[in-house]
């Protein structure tokens, strides 16, 4: 007897009803101002670990205080829906960008602050951590001892070199957030604590940012019962104020800033890209569609036509990460910024 039971079929929206699904007619939000900031942070509590976060952070900054110093965000951020939570909203990123990113940074001399969701790809341990493989395939049993692979061995060995040497160097602090409160409170404290570098401080904003949350006040404190709602679950949820606007003029004045912007309709990247630039005026947007995201982006920029980084067929079948051109071009871009701040680079 068959013991396969098929899945029901699953219906797909319309055209017209894809189109209804949004009300397209809401206006953007506008940037944070003042207001804005003093009313989320003083009604949404930071985490209780922040202020030793913040410390080990300093005590970073003031290692490198000569040194060229990126803040990389890396993964996206969860919305709780109870405060003893068992449900939540997330953000679609598993932390690739990022991670690779920051290995490309550290590669050019920057000293980095990786600030990830907790459990998403790290630099280096990406490599092996979210393989398609367990990272058990990686090693083999020889005389009783576990060892790695010899079909692995060369290129291990160049990935735990170039960690080492990041640990060795004290030139990479990783510190995880979880949540979009714990995110955006760490973000401005970090900020903050970047300011003495100035034009040498670069933030590399790859973390995936939800655009709605709950509000503390409202967050129910046990799990949310199946039946409280009979049939349906009704969220009323709060935009996240857009404090990019506050990070480039009041958080991190002098820094060199650098946003993205994810699309998944070719026809509007560019026009969301400039869109975003001109809100929040900023330096870079990098614009990237989901389905291109890791063979192409886009550099937009203030009064400049857009730049295209593509990895060529051949880039693509030798397994080049486009990391691996989009930090070069933004080491050369900082370069210029901090020479028209009048710093030394």
């Amino acid at each position: 007897m068959d013991s396969h039971i098929p899945s029901p079929p699953t219906r797909r929206l319309s055209t017209g009803e894809r189109e209804n699904a949004i009300d397209r007619t809401i206006p953007l939000f506008p940037p944070a101002v003042e207001i804005d900031e003093h009313n989320y942070f003083d009604n949404n509590d930071p985490p209780e670990y922040l202020e030793s976060m913040i410390s080990g952070a300093q005590e970073f900054v003031k290692f490198h205080k000569n040194n060229r110093v990126v803040l990389v965000t890396s993964g996206g951020t969860t919305v709780p829906l109870e405060n003893q939570t068992v449900r939540f909203i997330d953000n679609f990123s598993a932390g690739t960008r990022g991670a690779t990113s920051a290995e490309y940074f550290l590669e050019h001399g920057y000293a980095v602050i990786f600030l990830h969701r907790q459990f998403s790809l790290l630099p280096y341990s990406r490599h092996y951590s979210h393989s398609t493989n367990c990272f058990l395939d990686f090693m083999e049993e020889k005389n009783g001892k576990v060892v790695v692979d010899p079909k692995y061995q060369e290129e291990m060995l160049s990935v735990l070199r170039q960690y080492q040497t990041a640990k060795e160097k004290n030139l990479l602090l990783l510190l995880p957030f979880t949540t979009i409160n714990q995110y955006l409170h760490t973000l401005r404290a970090l900020s903050v604590t970047l300011q003495p570098l100035k034009s040498r401080a670069l933030f590399y904003l790859a973390a995936a940012v939800s655009d709605f949350f709950v509000p503390l006040h409202r967050i129910p404190e046990h799990k949310i019962q199946s039946k409280a709602g009979g049939s349906k679950l009704l969220m009323n949820l709060d935009p996240v104020p857009k404090f990019l606007h506050r990070l480039v003029e009041k958080w991190a004045p002098g820094a060199m800033i650098i946003s993205f912007k994810l699309e998944t309709d070719s026809s509007i990247l560019l026009s969301k890209s400039r869109q975003a630039l001109e809100r929040y005026s900023h330096q870079l947007v990098i614009g990237n569609l989901l389905q291109t995201r890791k063979t192409e982006v886009v550099f937009v920029e203030p009064d400049t036509p857009a730049y295209w980084i593509r990895l060529t067929p051949a880039q693509e079948a030798a397994g080049i990460d486009i990391e691996s051109l989009i930090i070069p071009a933004i080491v050369k871009r900082h370069t210029v910024w901090i020479k028209e701040s009048g710093s030394s680079v």
